[in-house]
């Protein structure tokens, strides 16, 4: 009797925007075991079984058999020997484990050796020895206890009095909130939306901090009050103007406040009080868990970054708090922390990056931080071990240095401030992970220099610092500060490059940050491939213009995601794809393809082609070289070749309008400027202009802010462009001059500079004699130093 054909698997390829096959050959491995993802075929209820083996061919007694694995992610539950491995899946029989499909293409990995070593609890034991009592939330019963007793002993026991003073006893008198109206006609106001955000952040507080300063001190009159908070926001319409559909910010903290209230509470409530609190938090974390699993499908198109924040924002917590009283439960916890371990983050890279940039890494990283020290805490699974946890500190330490304000890449919602205090609060906590004393420097800085900003809505509206104080010295040690190393941090899987000299001197201190992604202008990214920003001696300099006042704000679709507000280059006008497309977003890309500290000079090459194809598809090659010399000044090198000619706009950006000359620009602020020269351009000399002010900018979304500069050097068409720039920053108190000639007789340009030390540096950038037709057989040969 023939054996029954199996049907054929379906294993599309992937797109830019799905998640990919790996591991894979040619994709480094930084842990062991690696993480294995796939696409899954259409049916949502599928079950998958994985094989692993060193021999291709799978035999039987030298191959690993993971069965019925209810996702299309999976992270193995014991570390890979070293040496090379082959794996492929099949849809499964969910009670067998039997493939019911043919097996996928055969992919392979290798496994070196001295990886960091993280595998994934499995489910059958990852949850069992978790206590089932309440609360669950930061502190289990016996920590409590013990919490109670330090705090007795030592009311300044890690900061408890500060937070009990601060953050408790305030709620106490104050009236309890009415449900939200929503917005007018349910058309978004962003004053509204605002105020509302921050009401239901305040709810969580009043919830969460009186319920805690009720546990600990065993306050009766304080758990009566903090009931009565949570009973009257568990009445709340879960479908209504706080539900996830209407506004998802609203929507979570909502979640997060019954979340906190259900379990540290659950003793105190009755049975009916139970029910009416516990089928809320079910409604309100069943309708997100749907989003984000069914609808959202993160675990497809990763994407997404509210979903995926709001899987440690409210998933995590919610399915801790209702574990065992709530069939979902253990299945959005099991999802939440295979996805953590296996997917997250979409946005990184092994080397710590974040490619929304540093504010958007703060409020990810935030969440991530809570569920991570919950799970910690709950479950005692460690998600820190994985590489990137120990090593994505260094992303807002080199991207955003305390002392700077305008002077990196990716929304932010500062407006201007000095970097937010979060991002202080989430460096001091990897500073606990990882021992790094530069985090913890970090974290002293922001704390030193921008005090005063705690109830500003980009602080206040998402956390209460007195509470994450208590939390994190009751969890991690102290870590002694040490300054950060200068230098040259590529972060290589999101495109972005970042130089920091001298970041603990501000009389010395430059930061330097390019940005050429393969994210292109995704999410909370922008059209700024090529494009750089420069700090420096405590100030900005060359700025990413705008004000980031709003999400699809007029300012923010017409002016800040775009090309133009950048300190870049214009091809005929047009810049970057950057509008709500998708697809046409990921698309319109760049890489940085090469990132290297060579003594005397760091060299960078970013290439925008791609990106700048996607609106100017006539051009065929656009680079930007920079050399950052002596530590002290930059040469810029633009490269363009086109089809037919074009123009370019060379665009920079600062806080105030500069002085022109035919080829020079100078721009003086309150403690630093800089001066440029347009040096050498084979199409010709440019015209210089600058305009001050926003286009296409609803003048009521930025009432009271101030405007910004935009100088532009128009360059003549031709279809081959090599432009070169110095750029030298100073502090006002000792200005620089860097003096420089060039030489051009022969085939190449040739760039000459000294500085008042005597030290010479030279530039070579190759030029051609026709730049108003194709640039012949010159335009293989390679820029060199």
């Amino acid at each position: 009797m023939l054996a029954k054909t199996l049907p054929a698997l379906d294993e599309p390829k992937a797109g830019r925007l799905t998640i990919q096959y790996a591991p894979d050959a040619g994709r480094e491995i930084v842990e062991n075991p690696p993480r294995f993802t796939w696409l899954p075929v259409i049916e949502d209820e599928a079950h998958y079984v994985l094989r692993i083996s060193t021999d291709p061919a799978f035999p039987v007694k030298s191959t690993q058999f993971h069965s019925a694995i209810p996702l299309n992610f999976f992270t193995p539950d014991m570390p890979l020997a070293p040496g090379d491995h082959h794996w492929s899946y099949a849809v499964c029989d969910p009670e067998t484990g039997k493939p019911v499909t043919t097996w996928s293409t055969t992919r392979s990995f290798t496994i070196a050796s001295g990886l960091p070593e993280t595998p994934l609890p499995a489910r059958a034991t990852r949850l069992k020895d978790a206590t089932r009592a309440h609360p669950r939330l930061w502190l289990t019963p016996d920590r409590l206890d013990a919490f109670r007793a330090a705090v007795k002993t030592d009311p300044g026991h890690c900061t408890w009095s500060t937070f009990y003073e601060k953050s408790v006893l305030p709620w106490m008198d104050r009236e309890i909130m009415a449900e939200p109206a929503g917005y007018p006609d349910n058309k978004r106001v962003a004053s509204i939306w605002r105020k509302t955000y921050i009401d239901c952040q305040e709810l969580l507080y009043a919830i969460r901090h009186l319920a805690v300063g009720g546990a600990v001190t065993g306050d009766d009159k304080m758990r009566a009050r903090a009931k009565e908070w949570l009973l009257s926001a568990a009445r709340w319409n879960p479908a209504g103007t706080t539900s996830r559909a209407y506004t998802d910010e609203w929507a979570f903290r909502v979640n997060l406040a019954l979340a906190w209230g259900y379990d540290w509470l659950h003793d105190l409530l009755d049975d009916s009080e139970r029910a009416l609190v516990r089928d809320a938090l079910l409604a309100r974390t069943r309708e997100t868990a749907d989003h984000v699993i069914r609808n959202a499908r993160i675990q497809l198109f990763p994407f997404d970054s509210h979903a995926v924040r709001a899987v440690s924002a409210v998933i995590v917590p919610a399915a801790i708090a209702l574990l065992d009283e709530a069939d979902e439960a253990e299945d959005w916890l099991h999802y939440a922390i295979e996805f953590l371990s296996t997917v997250y983050s979409p946005w990184g890279d092994s080397d710590g990056g974040w490619a929304e940039g540093p504010h958007y890494w703060m409020t990810g990283m935030a969440y991530l931080i809570d569920a991570a020290n919950l799970l910690k805490g709950y479950v005692g699974f460690d998600l820190y071990r994985r590489p990137f946890f120990q090593k994505t500190g260094d992303f807002p330490l080199y991207t955003k240095a305390p002392d700077t304000r305008r002077a990196t890449f990716g929304d932010d919602s500062t407006m201007g401030d000095l970097p937010a205090v979060k991002i202080g609060f989430n460096l001091r906590q990897f500073a606990g992970v990882t021992g790094n004393g530069a985090y913890q420097w970090y974290y002293d800085e922001i704390t030193r220099t921008n005090p005063g900003t705690e109830m500003e809505f980009y602080n206040w509206g998402w956390w209460d610092f007195h509470f994450d104080e208590m939390t994190y010295r009751s969890d991690f040690p102290q870590v002694e500060a040490a300054p950060p190393d200068s230098g040259l941090r590529w972060f290589k899987g999101i495109g972005w490059v970042a130089i920091q000299h001298d970041m603990d001197k501000p009389d010395k201190h430059i930061q330097f940050v390019m940005k050429s992604s393969p994210y292109g202008s995704i999410s909370h990214s922008h059209g700024d491939q090529n494009a750089f920003c420069l700090a420096g001696f405590g100030e900005d300099l060359a700025i990413q213009s705008g004000w980031y006042v709003a999400f699809n704000s007029t300012m923010h679709q017409n002016w800040r995601r775009q090309t133009r507000s950048k300190n870049a280059i214009l091809i005929d006008g047009k810049g970057q794809y950057s509008g709500k497309d998708k697809v046409q977003a990921m698309g319109a890309t760049g890489r940085i393809a090469t990132a290297e500290d060579r003594g005397d000079h760091i060299y960078v090459r970013g290439d925008a082609t791609a990106a700048y194809r996607s609106l100017t598809p006539e051009v065929t090659s656009v680079l930007r070289d920079v050399y950052f010399v002596n530590r002290e000044y930059f040469v810029i090198v633009d490269a363009v070749d086109a089809d037919s000619p074009v123009s370019i706009d060379w665009l920079l950006h600062a806080n105030a309008p500069m002085t022109l000359g035919n080829s020079t620009f100078r721009y003086s602020g309150e403690k630093a400027g800089f001066y440029g020269q347009f040096l050498w351009s084979e199409a010709g000399t440019p015209e210089l202009s600058q305009f001050t002010g926003f286009s296409d900018v609803d003048p009521a979304e930025i009432a009271g802010l101030a405007e910004s500069t935009c100088l532009t050097a128009r360059f003549p068409k031709a279809t081959r462009h090599r432009i070169a720039t110095l750029l030298v920053p100073y502090p006002l108190s000792a200005p620089r001059r860097v003096f420089s000639f060039l030489d051009d007789q022969g085939y190449d340009c040739d760039l000459y500079f000294t500085d008042a030390d005597d030290r010479s540096f030279k530039v070579v950038v190759p030029k051609t004699f026709d730049v108003g037709a194709k640039a012949g057989g010159q335009t293989d040969r390679k820029d060199k130093t």
